[in-house]
């Protein structure tokens, strides 16, 4: 297949893709309003359209498809931080005061052993560095240098249980939660996109370690999607067969709050 192709298809299920989300970034409530209170057709239609285009998207584009990549020549400014930038729950402070020396990543849930590494351990594995463009649902972009290990062999490291079919991204940030208070931040993906060859724990940002205002100690890339799938200041990994008890049973804050789940481009 010529490079010509690859471009021009996935430009089309980018397009695809952001026509969903697109709908859903006003908000799925005032879908809803057209339709009258309690009537969630146009919620569950929106929600098969979704559906749709992940099926789609992964039925064209394979596990394997890459995002595209660019030299240090198109990293025009520092990445924009966006959403949490600084976050205030004491444990994170605590790590903060410490240079995250203290730091420990787990991976816990659905596989035979549960594991923890700590920031050194990370920065001590094989790392692959990737320049790319991060894709805000906002409209905006922006190309930075991210490095960091590969995440699916650490999965793989851990055992995955055959019922796993989620990665559960737990967070340090918290996030407005209404009636609820303040909320921890949450995010999911599916195992393929954690086994992606680009779906990183990134440790380092164009060339230095990775800012607080961008996630540190460690931000998981998935190259593949939209800027909010890709979670900041990550504490533990959960394997789980399904994400409906959490949260608002949608997949992530955002997703909980009527954001496209799968947000593939």
């Amino acid at each position: 297949m010529s490079d010509k192709l690859i471009l021009n298809r996935r430009r089309l299920l980018g397009l695809g893709a952001a026509s969903v989300s697109t709908l859903l970034l006003a908000g799925c409530d005032q879908f809803d309003d057209l339709v009258g209170q309690g009537d969630n057709s146009v919620r569950g239609y929106l929600e098969k359209a979704n559906d749709l285009t992940y099926r789609v998207q992964r039925l064209l584009q394979g596990p394997n498809a890459l995002a595209r990549e660019y030299t240090e020549a198109d990293i025009r400014q520092g990445m924009r931080p966006n959403g949490s930038t600084d976050p205030q729950g004491d444990d994170y402070l605590a790590l903060k005061a410490n240079n995250f020396a203290d730091y420990k990543l787990k991976i816990t849930g659905l596989v035979n052993k549960e594991l923890s590494f700590s920031l050194a351990d990370l920065k001590g594995m094989t790392s692959r560095t990737q320049i790319t463009r991060h894709d805000c649902v906002e409209g905006w972009s922006c190309i930075a240098k991210w490095t960091g290990p590969q995440l699916g062999p650490i999965l793989d490291q851990a055992g995955i249980k055959a019922e796993a079919k989620y990665c559960l991204y737990h967070c340090y940030d918290t996030m407005d939660g209404g009636l609820s208070g303040q909320v921890p931040y949450y995010e999911t993906s599916d195992l393929l996109d954690a086994h992606h060859p680009q779906t990183i724990l990134a440790y380092g940002m164009n060339g230095a370690d990775l800012p607080i205002a961008n996630g540190a100690p460690i931000r998981v890339r998935i190259e593949r999607a939209l800027g909010y799938k890709q979670p900041k200041y990550v504490h533990t990994i959960e394997l789980v067969s399904g994400f409906a008890n959490v949260g608002g049973g949608k997949g992530g804050y955002w997703e909980d709050n009527g954001y496209d789940w799968y947000a593939g481009i």
